[in-house]
Parts: C-alpha cells; structure tokens; sequence
C-alpha cells in the first residue's frame, strides 16, 4: 500500500520531466522514470537510475558534487542503445514546462568497457553540440521551445567513425527560469547508455569531468532572462574541444 500511495502521488509532484523514450536507428528504447523505483525488480532500462522522485534538478552549489554527472545518486541500469556511430538519436521527454526556458546540451563519454561498472565521476565527456537563445529578450525564444513544439524532443547525432564501444550521452537542459538569483539555475542531467557499432577508428579527443562543466558565477548560469538582452552564452566547454577549467582560464590570461 505504501508504495501505490507514493505512486499515485506522483504526477501531482513530476512538474519538470525525464527522458522517457530514446529513438535510434528507428528502434525505441526506455529512459528512467523514478516511478521504477517501487517496481521489484527493477526493471533495467537505457537511462540510468536517479534519486529525483519529482523530477527535480541539480542547483548551482552542487555543480562540483557527483550528482551534476548524470543526477542525484545516479547509476547505470543495465541496458543500452545500438546505434551506429553516424547515427541520429532523438530523446522524447515526457513533458516540459514552456516557462523553463535555456539551453540543451549534449555530452559523450566512453566507459571504457561495461558502463554498468563505471564510476560516474571517472567518466570524461565530450560536448557533442548545444542549443539556446534563439531570438527575442524578455524571455525570447529559446531551443527549449523547439523542444515543446517537437512532441518534448531533442536529438543528436553520434560522431562519424567514431570507434565501436560503450558509451554514455548526457543529454541536458539548464532551466533559467530562476537564473538571475544565485544558486537559481537548474540543470537536469540525463543519461543513456549506448553500444556503438561499426567500423569506426576515431577515438573521443579531449574529455574533462562533469564536475568542472559550469561555475555558479558563469555568464551562462547565472543569467536574468526576465530583461533585454541580445546575446546569451551557452555554459560549458566548447563543441568537441574540451580542455580542462584550469587550462582555459590560463589562456585567458594570455589573450
């Protein structure tokens, strides 16, 4: 009885959303709904586990903790994607709030071998592309609202050649509804593991961890979407050429 209760709770409490299904090579799999905690067993699926019953997000002052990896005591769940590298991928939410405007991000990492053992603070990722403000102030619009017009949908495409292997995506949207307070920005992580196939020989270049990705001080996460503005930064290391922090902020000093 316990667990129905809680069940029936929540969709009063899940207001954001997670990844429900992912899309690839026209085949469908399932994301993590926290709905399969009180399932027994759990079943596995493609999205790892996390501990966000209401769908809740990753703040500002836990962007150096573990839980900015892939959520709040994430893990893998047993299952994976196959795709060929090459290949789009589409991740279907279950919903959005249009109010939740900012920018989705996409990582990759490798698991350099089974993702189901992995250490998700170990995993060094790659940004594989991004999108954001679009036009417009005052909130504009943002690739977010292609997100909701889209059926809840964002994709992405794996590297060409890149070499077969398990990998993980992270696949993030950064809310700024609340940004322009401190600590008000809200990340919500999701990730899914993959098999990747074919003949691919290239290997993932550079790679820094999750918890080196934002700084609650950065231009992109601390940002008032509720003014006029004509330019907005999108938050992170840049498309696939990912240095650490440490090695930006030096070169910054040299520019």
């Amino acid at each position: 009885m316990h667990s129905l209760s809680l069940l029936a709770l929540l969709p009063l409490v899940s207001a954001h959303g997670h990844v429900r299904n992912v899309l690839a090579d026209s085949k469908w799999y399932t994301g993590w709904d926290s709905a399969y905690k009180y399932q027994t067993p759990i079943p596995t699926t493609v999205g790892w586990q996390a501990d966000n019953l209401d769908n809740g997000f990753v703040a500002p002052d836990a962007f150096a903790t573990v839980d900015i990896v892939c959520h709040k005591s994430a893990k893998s769940n047993g299952a994976y994607v196959t795709a060929n590298a090459g290949s789009k991928v589409t991740f279907y939410w279950d919903t959005w709030p249009v109010s939740h405007k900012g920018p989705v991000i996409n990582y990759i990492a490798s698991c350099n071998g089974d993702c189901d053992t992995v250490t998700p603070s170990s995993l060094l990722w790659t940004k594989l592309d991004q999108g954001g403000w679009i036009s417009g102030s005052n909130p504009g619009t943002w690739v977010t609202d292609t997100l909701v017009s889209s059926n809840f949908s964002a994709s992405t495409t794996i590297p060409a050649n890149l070499k077969a292997g398990s990998y993980v995506i992270r696949h993030e949207i950064i809310a700024l509804h609340s940004a322009g307070s401190t600590n008000g920005a809200q990340a919500y992580p999701q990730c899914v593991n993959f098999k990747i196939g074919g003949s691919g020989t290239a290997s993932l270049s550079g790679g820094v961890a999750a918890t080196s990705f934002y700084k609650a001080d950065d231009p992109g996460i601390l940002f008032n979407l509720y003014t006029a503005f004509t330019s907005y930064t999108i938050p992170g290391p840049a498309v696939g050429t990912i240095k650490k922090r440490e090695e930006r902020e030096h070169s910054r000093k040299f520019l």
